[in-house]
């Protein structure tokens, strides 16, 4: 069964920009009962990626969410893709047995108190990682139709639920794209969204796959995710789909690339989040979307850089989610060869990342 909601509501709304008001939304103060965009909670957690991917299309599951806050963790970032209910030749249906898939994963955020973040990280017109979207999110206008019809569809569908508990983070990683596209196409899924959903706190990645601040949203009250996978060569370290990782040197941390470069963490908090800072003292909410170490990246430097990042993070008041929980970056389940794992309710667990996580 299909979803397939008024086209011409839609077509409607997509066309009429001055109608819905983007600025002067009455957010509550700050605080994890009541989430602001200026000032987002440290919320910290982890990826949960049972709908990353269309090809496997998973139910979400209660015993990721009752070992987050078990663990002291009160954030779940659901990376999804729209091919999991729907498909690229028709966009405006959309599959209700999957839509409740994620209704379910909201009602275990709500029962264990996780705030369950969704994000496209395949939307109509775009998506970081192969295959190429059949048309370009940033230049057609059909894509973008698409897209915000699907923020229109979550935004009507789970509006009343409490920004405590939800949000939505609109794309995943944006890249090959300029600002002024990134910031047109950011303002009419905002609009899509609330048409139906005034007051929904929304998240916007940051440019150039999630590492550079925008500046130019600043004013449609939504908070800003940036990532920590720097540098690349550390963090990617013989990833399959990084290509010439396999001929890095082995990373050491701090990470040295020459006699005189060097990146340590007062070159990370200059580099990287320096800029983030910025947009943050401008009244901009900041949240670290996706950060890690790949597995073939040893262990001891690993958590050394992490150690690092969780320092810079904790001290500009901003959370994280780190990807992921289970999997090759996380602390269950990441086949490390240099990890002495510890049996936990059937999986393979990172005692000591875990320990580190759970300390910032």
């Amino acid at each position: 069964m299909f979803e397939n909601l008024n086209r011409r509501h839609f077509i409607k709304l997509g066309m009429s920009a001055t109608a819905i008001a983007l600025v002067g939304v009455p957010f509550p103060l700050a605080a994890r009962d009541n989430p602001n965009p200026n000032h987002l909670p440290r919320w910290r957690g982890f990826n949960l990626l049972e709908k990353f991917n269309g090809a496997h299309n998973q139910p979400y599951r209660e015993t990721d969410f009752q070992m987050m806050a078990e663990w002291g963790f009160d954030f779940a970032r659901l990376p999804m893709s729209y091919h999991c209910w729907s498909r690229p030749d028709n966009w405006l249906q959309m599959e209700e047995k999957v839509l409740k898939e994620i209704d379910q994963a909201v009602a275990y955020g709500r029962k264990y108190k996780v705030h369950v973040n969704l994000n496209l990280h395949r939307i109509p017109g775009y998506c970081v990682n192969p295959p190429e979207e059949p048309l370009n999110l940033w230049k057609d206008e059909k894509a973008l139709e698409g897209a915000a019809f699907h923020w229109q569809t979550f935004a009507r569908r789970y509006k009343g639920i409490s920004n405590k508990r939800l949000s939505f983070d609109l794309i995943n990683e944006p890249s090959k794209v300029e600002e002024p596209d990134y910031v047109r196409v950011v303002t009419r899924l905002v609009e899509a969204i609330r048409s139906e959903d005034p007051k929904r706190l929304i998240i916007a990645d940051g440019m150039q796959y999630g590492t550079k601040p925008v500046f130019g949203i600043k004013d449609l009250q939504v908070g800003q995710s940036t990532r920590g996978y720097g540098p690349f060569q550390l963090t990617h370290y013989k990833a399959s789909w990084a290509s010439g990782s396999d001929t890095w040197p082995l990373p050491t941390w701090p990470y040295k690339q020459s006699e005189t470069d060097v990146w340590d963490k007062a070159r990370l908090q200059r580099e990287i989040f320096d800029p983030w800072k910025k947009l943050s003292n401008e009244n901009v909410g900041v949240h670290v979307g996706e950060w890690g170490a790949y597995k073939h990246t040893p262990h001891d430097v690993s958590l050394a850089w992490m150690k690092d990042n969780l320092e810079i993070w904790k001290e500009n008041g901003w959370g994280w989610s780190l990807w992921n929980l289970r999997g090759d970056f996380g602390v269950l389940n990441s086949g490390r060869t240099d990890v002495a794992y510890e049996d936990y309710k059937g999986h393979q667990l990172d005692r000591k990342m875990l320990t580190l996580l759970q300390a910032y």
